[in-house]
């Protein structure tokens, strides 16, 4: 019983050295920052790890694979939502801001979400770029263009095209900047953890960086925060 008791008294102690030291590893202020005040959450009741991103930005397409392994790495607790950006209006980001938010609400968003970016920077439809020069192309994809991407998913062009130029659709892109304005977002991608942490994968040092940072700010907020 002895010998047992000490078992347990050693794993309570290195779980508390890893906790000291994930907190000694992260700094506020540094690798993160703190939203004041925090900021409400669209997923009651699960600890939220928002995107914010344009299927236009180019880092954002870079840092994808990543963010779809922090999905899968995220506990029960935790849910991803999306945020669309649409300050580089050069490079098309509010074409691709209102498709996402009418996708959003044809439900068929989340499901679509890599293709659209595998249309945009891979053998899609939808290039922004020249494929060789990697110019910025003359014409840039309209809403028209990008409602045929959805029809792969079940979705009629007019009904798209409806929602996207809706005053719903109109409603939520004012509240999406207002958003990421009250969130001091200036670049994409970034994460905000539960509506309390802003960071990117520059601040917390790289991708795999990245996944293990939004790991202790969600078990973090778990916890009490």
């Amino acid at each position: 019983m002895l010998k047992r008791f000490i078992v347990v008294l050693a794993l309570f102690a290195v779980a508390g050295a890893a906790s000291a030291q994930d907190g000694a590893k992260w700094v506020e202020g540094r690798n993160y920052f703190r939203l004041q005040p925090a900021q409400p959450t669209s997923t009651p009741g699960k600890i939220e790890v928002l995107d914010v991103f344009s299927y236009a930005c180019p880092a954002c397409n870079a840092f994808q694979p990543t963010f779809d392994k922090l999905k899968a790495a995220l506990p029960p607790e935790a849910k991803v939502a999306y945020l669309p950006a649409a300050f580089n209006p050069s490079e098309d980001w509010p074409v691709f801001q209102r498709a996402f938010l009418a996708a959003q609400n044809l439900g068929v968003a989340e499901k679509s979400h890599d293709a659209m970016y595998d249309a945009v920077w891979g053998k899609g439809s939808l290039a922004i770029t020249d494929k060789l020069t990697h110019h910025l192309l003359p014409q840039m994809p309209t809403i028209e263009d990008v409602a045929h991407f959805y029809t792969a998913y079940g979705v009629k062009t007019e009904d798209f095209l409806a929602m996207a130029k809706s005053f719903t659709v109109d409603s939520q892109i004012r509240q999406s900047d207002a958003q990421m304005l009250a969130e001091q977002v200036d670049s994409t991608p970034t994460l905000i953890v539960n509506g309390k942490y802003r960071l990117t994968a520059g601040s917390a040092g790289g991708y795999a960086q990245t996944i293990e940072l939004v790991l202790y700010l969600v078990a973090k907020e778990k916890s009490g925060g």
